[in-house]
């Protein structure tokens, strides 16, 4: 499958699969079941009301949940695939300890996006916390320290939801 995205495209895309309220509605859900209707708040109180509230429209309006009657909020197959993006990234980072060897579930998501963003748009990815040969250390990279696999599967989600990439939000959802 061969999709080329833009640089805006691209960046786009991962502003809004990169969001901190995206990230943890999503991961929710995936860990825990649909969220009962009425429960967000209960289910999410590190998230402000106003936050719990565009991350579920925004997962809604790319077709990420759905809301079942008797069930509550539950993932689509589209948000499935994502969570499971999400889970492969956190591995990545967590195995590389990048960006630290300890820090939250949604700050590795959203650092391996962030640097797969540049990746993809040509831009210098250097992991910060990594030294390079360039960096006058003397030691090589990390075999293997390229998020590769995190990429191909990021880059086939985008092409199997190009909605994604077309679209922008009306708000940052911080």
């Amino acid at each position: 499958m061969t999709t080329s995205f833009t640089t805006a495209e691209i960046r786009a895309a991962v502003e809004v699969l990169a969001s901190r309220p995206l990230i943890r509605l999503i991961t929710e859900i995936d860990d825990n079941g649909a969220i009962a209707p009425r429960r967000l708040a209960a289910t999410l109180p590190d998230l402000s009301t106003h936050h719990q509230r565009i991350a579920a429209e925004t997962a809604r309006t790319h077709g990420l949940v759905r809301t079942t009657p008797g069930t509550g909020l539950e993932l689509t197959h589209r948000g499935q695939e994502l969570a499971d993006v999400y889970d492969v990234a956190a591995r990545w980072s967590r195995r590389h300890t990048s960006p630290a060897a300890v820090c939250e579930f949604t700050h590795r998501v959203r650092h391996i996006l962030g640097l797969l963003a540049l990746q993809i748009s040509g831009e210098s990815a250097q992991d910060p916390a990594r030294p390079s040969a360039a960096s006058g250390t003397g030691t090589e990279p990390e075999p293997g320290a390229d998020p590769a696999h995190v990429r191909v599967l990021l880059l086939q989600w985008l092409a199997e939801n190009p909605q994604l990439t077309c679209s922008s939000t009306s708000e940052p959802l911080a």
